[in-house]
């Protein structure tokens, strides 16, 4: 990947205080080619902050390095080592981002996979500190605002330990960092309980030797009492604790959002500091093919490793087995976990929608390009023949996909060949590649779009939870492991409606969406099998509108011409339609949306593209109709999802 083709993440919060998790937290990866790379993650670390950095395909230590002790000095989670100097691995911290050299441990000339966590410094989030020790006891000042939930310490100048105070331990007893072992019950914290202004530090040497230089991270534990968010108001990161049960029903964590990043150790027993992400693959079953919830281990430079252990919820994380690594059965386990972002309404189409036509290279660069991290993908591998419309996201991994025009369940739809591990779009692992396929993309944002994993329960009114943040508009459902309808909600036609991938007419009833109405925290599924059938497992795709960027809409046809005024200012890039008995329409403006024919597709067929008609045409509120029989017919009534160009 060259410099240029690394493209911000996250909106940067430069200037201004931290709003959004992205302006604080960052999960990136990158390609090494051995020339000086920009990793332009959002993140402003001007701001001061910390850069961990891992190989993910080799076994080669961690690497980090902090705005407190310079770009030169390295430390590694998985030694006792004293820091060392190193002036070519990162070279810069910036206004958005870091700037790496040619170093082998950060950016090799292999082209390997790394993977880098960066934490800013932010009331609330996190904070760093360098202190000297007085080998007695003192207390040490900081800028977290919040008590802190843990803290890693180690001694700069000797192969001292690293030392980890954790919330649901207590002040009795610190971790070891680079060690697998207990936590053990000592002096380093001099049994004093931090503030939100001090941390208090004993008098041995791993962290309070006389005259020895240690550096110290923080980070908070939002209770309902953190600062972020459009209204200041949001939980971001959480310290805390769960008892193992030992069965494969294991615990449910509820975090009060859905993490992106979770970090567990045992700590009453021996046991590893394990590290899962989503943008590595953190998914909902990572039991489903290829992309098996890799991890990495704070404590061991090994690889990426794979388990089908833990998953991500909606609000927290499940552990579904019964390993003693995991959830031994009596034990106590402490994490650190951090909310997926954004908690921001997008303003414009292109933070969350993108089109692109498939890249006949290698897969990397990305096949398919996007400015922002992808969520979802719908894909057509051949637009110019007959070829199935593939689905994937973000939340089941790279392998299981889906097909809208068909009932296939999602192992036998699709392979694994796309790539969700990216901040720039989509990989395509395949030697295959097309002239005539191309990728739509989404990203999850409060208002736009989400995505749900759910087990039905078999109840006529079930509550599931989703953090859409308004009241879902359209949803997409799909039994992932059975052969089964696509089911399809829309506002338009209401809760005793149901749409599938087809051409023909909805259905009546209120099996499918049950009888309670959908709200801005919980959407409804009924107990028909295609929705909410006992122990099943369904993903669910939720859309709304968003003024100025996305609309979900009906209208009548009256036979003749009329504009359909989406809220748009300079037309639409995407336009859907559908009525009973009428396909899918799919028209886009990268294939052309213009004054004559227009290239359309079917999202419920294989066919080919035709452009025999001239269907739709642009206006600078949405789009405009004619009198075609498949989205104007007089008395008619049409659905329709948009995204503004």
């Amino acid at each position: 990947m060259t410099a240029s083709k690394i493209v911000a993440a996250a909106a940067s919060g430069a200037g201004s205080d931290p709003v959004d998790v992205d302006d604080v937290f960052s999960t990136f990866i990158h390609t090494s080619t051995g020339s000086a790379l920009n990793i332009q993650n959002g993140v402003d670390l001007t701001e001061g902050g910390l850069v961990w950095i891992k190989n993910r395909l080799t076994t080669d230590g961690h690497q980090l390095f902090d705005t407190e002790r310079g770009v030169t000095k390295r430390l590694k989670s998985e030694e006792s080592d004293a820091e060392a100097t190193d002036s070519d691995e990162v070279t810069a911290f910036n206004s958005n981002g870091f700037s790496l050299g040619t170093g082998g441990s950060t950016n090799n000339s292999g082209g390997d996979t790394y993977v880098s966590w960066t934490f800013r410094k932010a009331p609330k989030f996190f904070d760093v500190v360098k202190y000297v020790g007085n080998g007695s006891t003192q207390n040490i000042s900081h800028n977290l605002g919040s008590v802190p939930g843990m803290m890693l310490v180690k001694c700069r100048d000797n192969g001292g330990n690293w030392r980890v105070f954790h919330t649901s331990v207590g002040n009795t007893k610190g971790g070891y960092l680079s060690e697998n072992l207990a936590f053990d019950d000592d002096v380093y914290w001099n049994d004093t309980t931090p503030t939100s202004t001090v941390f208090t530090v004993g008098n041995k040497s791993d962290t309070n030797g006389n005259g020895l230089n240690y550096i110290a991270y923080l980070f908070a534990n939002n209770n309902g009492d953190g600062e972020f968010g459009p209204d200041g108001d949001q939980d971001i990161i959480k310290c805390g604790t769960y008892n193992g049960n030992g069965s494969d029903d294991g615990p449910t964590i509820n975090l009060g959002f859905e993490p992106q990043f979770f970090m567990f150790k045992k700590s009453d027993n021996t046991g590893s500091w394990f590290v899962y992400d989503t943008m590595r693959g953190f998914t909902s079953d990572p039991s489903v093919g290829d992309d098996r919830g890799p991890y990495l281990n704070w404590d061991l430079n090994s690889a990426d490793a794979t388990s089908n252990r833990i998953k991500p919820t909606s609000t927290g994380v499940k552990i579904h087995d019964s390993n003693d690594t995991w959830n031994q059965n009596g034990h106590k386990f402490i994490y650190m976990a951090i909310r997926r972002g954004s908690l921001n309404t997008p303003e414009s189409a292109s933070e969350v929608f993108a089109i692109d036509g498939e890249a006949d290279t290698s897969p990397s660069p990305p096949s398919y390009n996007a400015p922002f991290i992808v969520d979802m993908f719908l894909g057509r591998r051949n637009a110019a023949g007959t070829d199935s419309w593939y689905l994937f996201d973000r939340t089941r991994g790279k392998a299981p996909g889906l097909i809208t025009n068909g009932s296939d369940a999602e192992l036998n739809a699709g392979g694994s060949v796309y790539r969700f591990d990216r901040n720039d779009g989509i990989g395509y692992t395949s030697s295959n590649y097309y002239t005539n396929a191309y990728g739509w993309m989404w990203k999850r944002a409060p208002g736009f779009f989400d995505i749900v994993n759910y087990t039905g329960s078999g109840g006529a009114s079930q509550s599931i939870t989703h953090n859409l943040g308004v009241t879902p508009e359209m949803i997409w459902v799909k039994d992932r492991g059975n052969t089964s309808n696509w089911s399809i909600y829309h506002s338009g036609t209401g809760l005793s409606y149901v749409w599938n991938f087809s051409g023909s007419a909805g259905a009546s009833g209120n099996q499918y969406w049950g009888t309670a109405a959908h709200t801005s925290s919980v959407f409804k599924v009924g107990s028909d099998t295609d929705t909410g059938a006992s122990t099943r497992n369904y993903i669910a795709y939720l859309f709304a509108t968003v003024a100025g960027v996305s609309k979900v809409g009906s209208y009548t046809g009256n036979g003749s011409t009329q504009n359909i005024d989406c809220g748009f200012t300079n037309g639409a890039k995407l336009v859907i339609i559908k009525a009973d008995n009428t396909d899918w329409l799919y028209f886009d403006s990268l294939r052309g949306i213009t004054a004559g024919n227009d290239p359309r597709l079917r999202l419920n067929s294989s066919g080919a593209s035709k452009d025999d008609e001239d269907f739709i045409d642009p206006h600078s509120s949405g789009f405009a109709l004619f009198n075609q029989g498949d989205t104007n017919v007089n008395g008619k009534q049409y659905i329709f999802y948009a995204i503004a160009a």
